[in-house]
C-alpha cells in the first residue's frame, strides 16, 4: 500500500470514527434530557414535550442524518447518480431534517425565555419540601428539594417563575441563562453554517468563475460563524458542561472534513465544465 493510499485510508478511518462518536451524543443527550425532564414534567411545566424538553437530543439526532447525507452527496455517491429518485429521497429527508433542526432552535429558544423571569422567594425555601420541589444547579441539571439540603438556600434565592416549584441561587440561575443563551446562538450558527453550505454546494459551484465574489464573502461569514461556534464550545469547556463541550468539539472536527469534502466536489465539477468547454 502507497504513503498516499494509507493516508487516504487513515483520513476515511478518523473521519468515519468522528461521525460514529456524534452518533453516540444522541444517546448521551437523551440520557441527560430525560434526569432533567423529570423534574420539568413533575413541576407542571408548560412545554412542548419533545421540543423544549428534548431539544439537545432532537437537534443531534437531526444534524447527524443531515451530516450523513452530506457526506453521501459530496463523497461518496457520484454525480451521475444523484438524479431521480435517489435524489429526491435524500432532499426529502434533508426538508425533514431542517424542519427538526428548525424546531429544536424553536426550543433552545423557548428555553431561554422559560428562564429569564425570576422573583425573590418569599419565605423559607424548605416550605417547598413537602410541595416536591426541586432547584436548579445550572441548565438541564436539576436537584430534588429536600430537608437536607434546603438550608443552604438564603433570602437572595429565586424562585424561576417560568417553571412551577423550581428554585435557583442567584448564581445558578444566571449561569443557567447564560448556558440555555449559548444554546440559542450555537444553534443559530449552526444553522447559517449549513444555509452558507447548502448556497455553496448548490449554486456557487456551478457559476463558475463569476461566484468568486460570492464565494469570498460566503467563506468570509463562514469564518466569522466557525469562531462563534469555537468560542461557544470554549465556554462550554471552562463552565464544565462537558457533554457539550466534547459534542461541540466533535461537530467542528467533523465540518472540517464537510469543508473538505465540499472542496473536493467543487474541484470535480469545475474539472469537468473545462472538459467540456474545451474544442473538440
Amino acid at each position: 500500500m502507497t504513503d498516499s493510499n494509507l493516508g487516504y485510508q487513515i483520513f476515511r478511518g478518523v473521519k468515519y470514527l468522528t461521525y460514529a462518536l456524534l452518533s453516540l451524543n444522541i444517546s448521551l443527550f437523551l440520557a441527560e434530557e430525560i434526569g432533567s425532564a423529570r423534574f420539568a414534567i413533575a413541576s407542571g411545566e408548560d412545554v412542548v414535550m419533545g421540543v423544549q424538553l428534548f431539544s439537545a437530543t432532537l437537534d443531534t439526532l437531526a444534524w447527524v442524518i443531515l451530516l450523513l447525507l452530506f457526506e453521501l452527496e459530496t463523497a461518496v455517491i457520484p454525480d451521475d447518480r444523484l438524479k431521480g429518485p435517489l435524489r429526491f429521497a435524500i432532499h426529502g429527508v434533508r426538508m425533514l431534517c431542517t424542519a427538526a433542526i428548525v424546531m429544536a432552535f424553536l426550543g433552545y429558544f423557548g428555553e431561554w425565555r422559560t428562564l429569564m423571569p425570576s422573583e425573590l422567594l418569599m419565605g423559607e425555601a424548605c416550605a417547598g419540601v413537602s410541595e416536591g420541589w426541586s432547584y436548579m444547579v445550572k441548565l438541564d441539571d436539576f436537584v430534588l428539594l429536600t430537608a437536607d439540603n434546603c438550608g443552604q438556600f438564603g433570602a437572595d434565592t429565586r424562585l424561576v417563575t417560568g417553571l412551577d416549584g423550581v428554585i435557583a441561587s442567584p448564581a445558578g440561575l444566571l449561569e443557567g441563562q447564560r448556558l440555555a443563551l449559548v444554546d440559542v446562538i450555537n444553534s443559530a450558527a449552526w444553522i447559517l453554517v449549513v444555509i452558507l453550505l447548502e448556497i455553496e454546494v448548490r449554486l456557487l459551484t456551478r457559476w463558475g468563475g463569476g461566484s468568486r465574489p460570492m464565494a469570498r464573502l460566503a467563506n468570509s461569514l463562514k469564518v466569522a460563524l466557525y469562531t462563534t461556534l469555537v468560542v461557544a464550545a470554549i465556554y462550554w469547556g471552562f463552565k464544565g458542561d462537558f457533554l457539550d463541550f466534547w459534542d461541540a468539539a466533535l461537530w467542528l472536527f467533523a465540518f472540517v472534513f464537510i469543508e473538505l469534502n465540499v472542496f473536493e466536489w467543487q474541484q470535480e465539477i469545475r474539472d469537468q465544465t473545462d472538459s467540456a468547454q474545451e474544442p473538440v
